[in-house]
């Protein structure tokens, strides 16, 4: 892909401003800061790397199915400023084949350099940055455990508690047919730096917005407290129209003895909508309250922003 090896500064656009009241969800974000404009740069996965004031340093992953097109990226998010930029600089894959499809990412937490990355069909990618920061290299290739017929997966999250790890992630669903299932199981990772993952727990969840063709987890994070937060997407083909949410879904805890409690919410409650975004990325910026978000607009392209539902 000619974006390889390359940064690039992507001009800022803006969008409207719904007023918020107590008693209805913010329909659009206050401003949307694209990281492309073509079908090759939409954001499926984003992990927030660190912050410094109003900017936001992250890797992001992209669903790209060619040998050659880029499948994950750094991107600097500086929201606030009129006509800044966002910058993205693609970095090279190494140490496996090229991923078909990827749609999640996340930080493992207690490193600075270590991420999981999953693919749609379930393979999960144990990936490290490299020194030079210009590369992703494969560390362990294995499957998620307990998937099951039909599973479609767009998310993923990492939790820490006690010393001890959890993962969660979910069947995305498809429409009134399909309701997503959520996976949680404690995680941990032997010498070679392969994935192990213990007993699963499952719950089954149905978005309440949006409706119609609608993905019911389009990925997922959790709040310090424990609060697990879901979006959620529609999307009627690569033109739009897409339509997103982010909704209060339940919560996760892990307790000392790593014993792992998923639980779903009887009416979640919609934070936030997003209006003709789809919405792909969802990761709560530990200790701010505040969660950057990811679009793939298919082929109007990607785009980030954040938005104060994590508190």
């Amino acid at each position: 892909m000619a974006l390889l090896g390359a940064v690039v500064a992507v001009v800022a656009t803006t969008g409207v401003t719904a007023a918020r009241t107590s008693d209805a969800p913010t329909t659009t974000a206050p401003r949307w800061e694209p990281a492309g404009h073509d079908m090759r740069s939409g954001i499926s996965g984003l992990a927030v790397v660190s912050r410094s004031g109003s900017t936001y340093r992250t890797l992001i992953a992209r669903d790209n199915k060619l040998p050659g097109e880029n499948r994950i990226a750094r991107l600097t998010y500086r929201p606030g400023g009129s006509g800044r930029a966002t910058v993205v600089q693609p970095l090279d894959w190494r140490g496996d084949a090229e991923p078909i499809d990827l749609e999640a990412l996340e930080a493992v937490p207690g490193t600075s350099d270590e991420y999981l990355a999953v693919a749609s069909r379930g393979l999960v990618y144990h990936l490290e940055v490299t020194g030079d920061g210009n590369a992703a290299e494969v560390r362990d290739l294995s499957p998620l455990p307990a998937i099951g017929q039909g599973d479609n997966f767009e998310s993923l999250t990492l939790v820490s508690r006690h010393g001890k790890l959890v993962a969660v992630w979910a069947d995305r669903g498809e429409g009134d047919g399909r309701a997503a299932t959520l996976y949680a199981a404690p995680l941990s990772f032997n010498e070679y730096g392969e994935s192990v993952f213990g007993a699963v727990t499952k719950a089954v969840y149905r978005a309440p917005y949006p409706t119609g063709d609608v993905r019911h987890v389009s990925d997922l994070s959790v709040t310090d407290s424990g609060r697990l937060l879901i979006a959620s997407a529609s999307d009627e083909g690569d033109d739009g129209p897409f339509d997103s949410a982010v909704s209060d879904a339940g919560s996760v805890s892990l307790d000392r003895s790593g014993q792992v409690r998923l639980t779903v919410a009887k009416s979640p409650k919609v934070l936030r909508k997003f209006k003709d975004h789809k919405v792909e990325a969802l990761d709560c910026v530990s200790g701010s309250g505040v969660a950057v978000l990811g679009t793939d607009d298919e082929n109007s392209g990607g785009g980030v922003t954040t938005a104060r539902i994590c508190d």
